[in-house]
């Protein structure tokens, strides 16, 4: 099972949802031999912030943001797309790197049944976690993603496995799940306009991790940040490897409503206040307000963030270099957060943490854009994921 299934068409017309938990995206691209997708159109909707998140009522915000995206892409009249993927970032969906281990005392021929028993098992013990988690609720999973990351035969790596005998294995998978409910609710929503018999679901962690090591091959070692309206996503990558995931529930929307709170205004009066407080042009006496409630949000987000680092470390050093995928307006409040984080950053870092922002500019080398054309840097990198395996970019 893979990621994406690899196709000969050139220059095929693919149409892209990036569902997130601040905003629903949707791109149409071409793809390029060269490895280049141009995107010719791209939408975004924001997901209406509440003041107390309903998990029904944000699915129910969000179905409906992916419809008004979905029909406006639609009514362009572009063409009629060959694929449609979904991306799903956080809370759509849940996953995990596991490492599979099997030995015997004589050699054994690792054959491709054995390959898929191993790894049912393992979707069946990571489904089965996430049922215990979800206990509460009648749904059920859907494996949306199945990724070999790494390969080991008698402690080599090795990427000719098929068919070799072997007294030790050592499989990394990447799986990631979502639920069955979520994914049907989408695939109605998109087959209002679009109709397909398959839409190909995938993880914006993969699609993240998988771009920014070849963007810096000789980095090896980093931290993958991605900050939603409703979640913040860590991963870790090591020896280019993607090793560990973790989450908390605190996303760009806190500060907003930590703000509405903090000045008894509404919703969309403080994030009007805080853009005026991030360009210098709040009022003196609000000013004073807002720099303490916002002081006092980030050293909440950080306590969350530090604890987070420490989790995923498990006695392993944590990278100093992360890379960040945020809402432009909003990422100089979150760098210089993590550039004031005390702990990690000197006792499980060999140095300070230096953040880099994936911004459009330093993802426009690898895609191309119609004239007049924007795109958010978490669409543009799910382009380049998809075009890749499309047109079997080596």
């Amino acid at each position: 099972m893979g990621v994406f299934w690899g196709h000969k068409k050139k220059n095929e017309l693919i149409l892209v949802f990036n569902i997130g938990s601040s905003s629903v995206d949707g791109a149409l691209f071409e793809t390029q031999r060269s490895g280049i997708p141009k995107i010719i159109f791209s939408i975004q909707t924001l997901i209406k912030v509440e003041k107390k998140i309903d998990v029904d009522h944000f699915l129910l915000s969000t179905i409906k943001s992916l419809e008004v995206v979905a029909n406006k892409i639609y009514q362009k009249g572009l063409g009629a797309p060959s694929q449609i993927f979904c991306v799903l970032s956080s809370p759509w969906y849940v996953s995990q790197t596991r490492i599979i281990n099997f030995k015997k005392n004589t050699p054994f021929l690792f054959t491709e049944k054995l390959a898929d028993e191993l790894v049912k098992k393992e979707i069946k013990l990571f489904e089965e976690k996430h049922m215990l988690k979800y206990s509460n609720s009648n749904n059920t999973f859907r494996v949306i993603e199945l990724k070999t990351i790494k390969m080991t035969l008698n402690g080599y790596e090795t990427s000719e496995f098929l068919n070799k005998k072997t007294k030790e294995l050592e499989i990394t998978v990447f799986i990631s799940i979502s639920w069955e409910q979520v994914l049907k609710k989408i695939e109605r929503a998109i087959g209002k306009y679009f109709y397909f018999k398959q839409i190909k679901f995938s993880s914006f962690v993969l699609s993240f991790f998988t771009i920014t090591r070849d963007m810096y091959l000789k980095q090896g070692n980093f931290l993958l940040v991605d900050i939603g309206g409703e979640v913040t996503d860590i991963s870790m990558v090591k020896k280019n490897n993607l090793r560990e995931s973790v989450s908390f529930p605190l996303g760009c929307n806190f500060l907003t409503r930590g703000v509405a709170t903090g000045l008894g205004c509404a919703l969309s009066e403080a994030d009007s206040f805080i853009s005026l407080f991030r360009d210098g042009h709040a009022e003196e006496s609000i000013a004073k307000k807002l720099a303490l409630i916002l002081n006092k949000l980030r050293t909440q987000w950080l306590n969350k963030f530090q604890n987070s680092l420490t989790n995923l470390s498990n006695d392993i050093s944590i990278p100093s270099t992360i890379y960040i995928v945020i809402d432009k307006d909003l990422v100089n409040f979150f760098s210089e957060t993590i550039k004031t984080e005390q702990i990690s950053q000197y006792t499980l870092t060999e140095s300070k943490f230096e953040v880099i922002f994936l911004n459009t500019e330093l993802l426009r080398g690898i895609v191309a854009f119609k004239e007049n054309v924007f795109c958010e840097p978490s669409l543009i990198i799910d382009s380049i994921y998809i075009n890749r395996f499309l047109i079997k970019t080596p």
